[in-house]
């Protein structure tokens, strides 16, 4: 099936036109550009119609209560997962915590519904194959826009394929099941991402923007934070409204001008007029 929807994508994408960057400049981590702005607009075309508005009749239907478990649920399942790689990277410490963590939300946390394991202590963790083949040395590779997936890279592009065999849901019998699952995580992803829309719409260069936040994003995972202090902010060229000159951060202040001393042959106070009858 995913095979059939990249094939139908790649044909959808013949026909449109390759967009350079409206800066002009090119960035070496993203050499196939042309064809990753191509599928980033058709990614768009296809969230604006279908997964954006679905999503946001979710989030308007359905009470917080039930959709904090649905995520909840979801989060408790790609544990799995995080513990396989969690131990490839020789994280044994994490592979304890990211294990009692599972078995204390699927207990008493009726199947991942809710979350008591937070409140213990045991922190959400994820770690993927990407971050694992990261670990390794494996480089990246250049930036690519997965039709209807979104930003990966050429390394992590195949390494979702392996996360998939390490899901527990791949292991269900029933097709229709397992694709219903599938259908409600992607939903439930796309509901946590509606309150960035708006960040989005505001980007002079929205394609840009999502490449540099994903791949800033991407490298704070893979080396677990281990990176210089690399804010996400945009720089002027990807924004409608650019900042205004707050002048050079070295800049002394302007003196303050000195109050005005009174007249000395004023009076300190003035006279008061006399109440009128």
């Amino acid at each position: 099936m995913k095979f059939l929807a990249l094939l139908i994508a790649g044909l959808a994408l013949t026909g449109c036109a390759s967009a350079p960057s409206p800066s002009g400049k090119s960035d070496p981590r993203d050499p196939w550009e042309h064809f990753n702005r191509s599928t980033f607009k058709f990614n768009d075309a296809l969230d604006r119609a279908i997964a954006r508005p679905v999503a946001k009749a979710y989030v308007k239907v359905t009470p917080r209560v039930i959709r904090t478990g649905v995520s909840n649920f979801f989060n408790n399942l790609d544990t799995v997962p995080t513990i396989i790689n969690d131990t490839l990277q020789g994280k044994f410490r994490m592979a304890g915590h990211d294990t009692a963590r599972f078995l204390l939300n699927s207990t008493l946390g009726l199947g991942g519904l809710f979350d008591p394991a937070s409140a213990a202590g045991l922190e959400y963790n994820s770690e993927d194959l990407g971050q694992t083949l990261g670990k390794w040395g494996m480089k990246s590779g250049p930036y690519l826009v997965l039709p209807i997936l979104g930003p990966s890279s050429a390394r992590d592009a195949f390494s979702r394929a392996a996360d998939t065999y390490m899901e527990p849901v791949w292991y269900l019998e029933d097709d229709s099941t397992r694709y219903l699952i599938r259908l409600v995580d992607l939903l439930d992803q796309r509901a946590s991402l509606l309150e960035l829309d708006a960040q989005l719409e505001r980007s002079y260069d929205r394609y840009a923007f999502v490449r540099n936040a994903w791949l800033q994003r991407r490298e704070y995972q893979v080396r677990d934070g281990d990176i210089e202090d690399q804010s996400l902010e945009l720089e002027e060229e990807f924004m409608d409204d650019p900042p205004a000159d707050e002048g050079p951060a070295d800049a002394e202040p302007a003196p303050e001008k000195p109050p005005e001393a009174p007249p000395t042959d004023a009076p300190a106070t003035a006279p008061q007029a006399p109440p009128t009858q």
